[in-house]
């Protein structure tokens, strides 16, 4: 169970242009693989902000919901509604499974005692540079399911995603858009639009588990904090964009994968 020790530091003290400088190094790094950074955010908030784990979640969730809103719009317009729109009952499939988890998810975090988060946190982060690699460095191709195994295992595998997304306060585009290309058949750039689709009311509902929760105060104590470093991400993502093709994927990516496993490490012997 959380404690109100997991509520230190309540407010942060560091300046501004320190916090706006780490929020957009974490977009540059999101924006040259088209991701929004967040889990390279929460080691941060943990390591270099003194956040405890719960805390930094929860700070990391809203961040992650204001890049989203802001990147939305410019995802939608890169690729036709209609073609999004076809693709509707990946979505929902998708959701049901992924609400329920969220909502899961966000009750279990605030659950956990404190030294046991810290060792979720390091080993989700394994996942995500797992997932990172087998998405950047290998051509994924459609599991080809018959429709009666297809819709559950898309529900399953929302949940899933839905758990780690509000445990670990991303938006989970990392693990939806190879579950998109594996489950669904869909190429990789609509899946990266459907899975902004399913990350906005995914976040919506474990950011509600998480308001009903004390250590929510968090937020309103580091309302500052947390909106410009949400602004340091967006331009940074946006410099990230520009840097896409800069570094080839089989330099890039093993690099973030260290850096993953690196802050996996660090998070586990956390106390």
């Amino acid at each position: 169970m959380a404690t109100k020790n997991d509520l230190a530091p309540l407010r942060s003290a560091h300046p501004t242009p320190l916090v706006f400088g780490a929020g957009a190094a974490i977009g540059v790094l999101g924006g040259m693989i088209g991701l929004g950074g967040a889990e390279f955010r929460l080691p941060l908030l943990i390591g270099l902000f003194g956040f405890a784990a719960l805390s930094a979640v929860i700070l990391n969730k809203a961040m992650s919901l204001v890049v989203v809103l802001v990147a939305l719009p410019a995802r939608l317009a890169a690729v036709p509604a209609s073609e999004v729109a076809a693709h509707w009952p990946v979505a929902v499939n998708l959701l049901a499974g992924s609400l329920l988890g969220a909502w899961a998810g966000a009750s279990w975090a605030v659950r956990m005692r404190s030294s046991t988060l810290y060792k979720v946190l390091a080993a989700l982060m394994v996942l995500m540079a797992a997932a990172l690699l087998v998405t950047h460095t290998t051509a994924l191709g459609a599991l080809a399911l018959p429709l009666w195994a297809q819709v559950p295992c898309g529900v399953v595998a929302g949940f899933g995603i839905g758990v780690v997304a509000a445990i670990m306060g991303v938006a989970g585009g990392e693990l939806l858009i190879p579950t998109i290309v594996l489950l669904f058949a869909v190429d990789i750039k609509t899946a990266g639009s459907l899975s902004l689709l399913v990350s906005l009311p995914t976040m919506l509902v474990a950011f509600a588990r998480y308001s009903r929760d004390g250590s929510f105060a968090v937020l309103g104590a580091n309302l500052r904090f947390t909106l410009t470093m949400a602004a340091g991400s967006i331009a940074g993502a946006v410099l990230g964009g520009l840097l896409l093709d800069v570094f080839p994927d089989l330099v890039l990516i093993p690099v973030l994968a260290v850096i993953l496993l690196v802050s996996a490490v660090k998070l586990a012997r956390h106390t």
